[in-house]
Parts: structure tokens; sequence; C-alpha cells
């Protein structure tokens, strides 16, 4: 695997949310001959024993029951120390969600959209007011959720300082999920001043955000850009299907560029079933607009 992606051209990787126990020998092999050097690892990397599956959100820092926060943080200093024993400077993480067993916000958006097939939602006037009526009941049930996640990420971030290891907040899709969008700069500026700690943006679900009318992108990462560690890039396509190559959607990435920075490490996170020539012209794409002026 590690051998596959040095022959596209590259010389850093991520290693993801879907790395199995069973590669973790290999992966350490291929960092020893320095085939790749890992830049950055996802949470939760290696998967815990017995998972075979992509699962970023298998236990949530913001989860109630105190068996899934303890395994939460136990899988999650398990990454820090496998980030920094593979020589990452960033581990990605997700920061959990608000659960709703009935009536859950985001149904009634998703019952809008199906509604209205086409509509651009951000700019249609009779889906703001469903938008803020969902909002205000998220904001009325997130709470506890958002008080425990910020207890959970203080428990992990003198780990992370020890290990010299960065844990990078990524920006989510889904409606419910933590943190909501507008609270990133308070929770970033709420961690200690030396925290090991950043914002990871997605570029996809950024713009997922913004066709839901949440956020502005170029905004929002104006607000961020001073904590700002790294880019998982991939576009959208007009179905609103991420993970897309670069270029294919409708992203705009000349805006993105701005806001890269020397020391922001940048991440394909291309779909698996994307084409290798895909991969190398999206990662022609990245290169051209580093390249220019």
């Amino acid at each position: 695997m590690a051998r596959e992606m040095a022959d596209l051209g590259f010389s850093h990787v991520e290693l993801s949310h879907g790395i199995r126990i069973t590669l973790v020998p290999g992966l350490l092999r291929a960092v020893e001959e320095e085939i790749v050097r890992i830049s950055s690892t996802h949470n939760f990397c290696p998967l815990p024993t017995g998972i075979v599956h992509a699962a970023p959100n298998l236990f949530e820092p913001s989860a109630h029951a105190h068996q899934e926060h303890d395994q939460w943080l136990r899988h999650t200093r398990r990454s820090i120390d496998f980030a920094a024993q593979v020589g990452a400077r960033v581990l990605v993480c997700h920061l959990g969600s608000v659960r709703f067993f009935w009536f859950d916000p985001a149904d009634r958006l998703r019952a809008y959209a199906a509604r209205h097939p086409g509509a651009a939602l951000a700019a249609d006037a009779g889906y703001r007011p469903v938008l803020a009526k969902a909002a205000a009941r998220l904001r009325r049930k997130m709470g506890p959720f958002w008080e425990r996640t910020q207890a959970s990420v203080r428990e992990v971030l003198a780990h992370a300082a020890a290990k010299g290891v960065k844990l990078g907040f990524e920006n989510r899709e889904k409606f419910t999920e933590l943190p909501l969008d507008d609270d990133f700069p308070a929770f970033l500026a709420s961690l200690p001043p030396d925290a090991a700690a950043g914002y990871w943006h997605d570029t996809g679900h950024a713009d997922l955000k913004q066709a839901m009318g949440v956020i502005d992108h170029r905004a929002h990462l104006a607000r961020l850009a001073p904590q700002l560690l790294g880019f998982h890039l991939h576009d959208v396509d007009a179905e609103g299907h991420d993970h897309q190559a670069i270029g294919a959607g409708k992203i705009d990435f000349r805006m993105v560029r701005e806001f890269w920075r020397p020391e922001h490490l940048l991440v394909l996170e291309l779909h698996p079933r994307l084409a290798v020539d895909d991969v190398r012209a999206s990662k022609a794409r990245i290169e051209a607009l580093l390249s220019e002026p």
C-alpha cells in the first residue's frame, strides 16, 4: 500500500481511520525503509482489534455512557502513541455528535430538500425558517454532549503534547456533529495557550455545509485561519457526492488556496473507487495551485 502511494509520486501520506491492526507491521517497515513518510494519522489509527472497516466514530467523546467514553479515551491515546511512533505531526480527530432519540432536526432539513429537488437551499426563502428552527432545536439539546466533548479533549491534551503530536479537530459534514461550525473559534480559544491542538479543515465537508446554508465556506476559513493545521482536499459534485477528484466538482480551490501556508499539511482524501488517473490529476492540480504566485 505504501509502495503504491510512493509510485504515484507521494513522499508523505496520511494513515486513515481504516488502517486495520494487521497492516501495522508492514506500515512500520515502510516507514523504517523510508518508502514514505507519515504526515498525519486519523483517529482511530490503527483500528481497535476486530474492527475491519473505517470507523472514525466508533466511540465518541460526546457519549453519555462511561464505557464508550473510556473506550474513546483509550483508543485516542493509543492513536496518539502510534502517530508519534510513525513520526506523524497531526492526529485528525472527530469530536462526536448530538444524539436524538426522537425528532432529529436534520430529518426536517432532509425532508425539505426531498420536497424541493434541485433547489439552492442556501438561497431558498422557504428553507431559511426550517433551518433556523432546526438549529434552535439542536442548540437546546447539545449542552451535555458538548460539555462531555470538551472534557474528553482536555483529558488527552497533555498526552498529545508529551508525544509531540498535535490534535487536528476536523469540521464535520452532518448537521448534528460537533463542534457546531460557529463554535469552533470559541472552543479553540478556550484551550490552553500551549495546547497541542488546532483546526483541521475538510473542503468537502465545508462545501456540503455551505450548500445546507449553515456556513459560508470562505468566511469560515478566514475566521479559523490562525488555528489551521492542515486540510483534507477533495471536491463535491453537483449531486452532493464528496471525496471526488480535485476539479471534478464545484469547490473553488483557488479560494481555498489563499489560506494555505508552508507549515500546513495538505492531504488528498479521495474516494477509493476513483481511478488512478484521477489521483494523479488531483495531485497535479494541487501542485499547480501551489506554484501560482
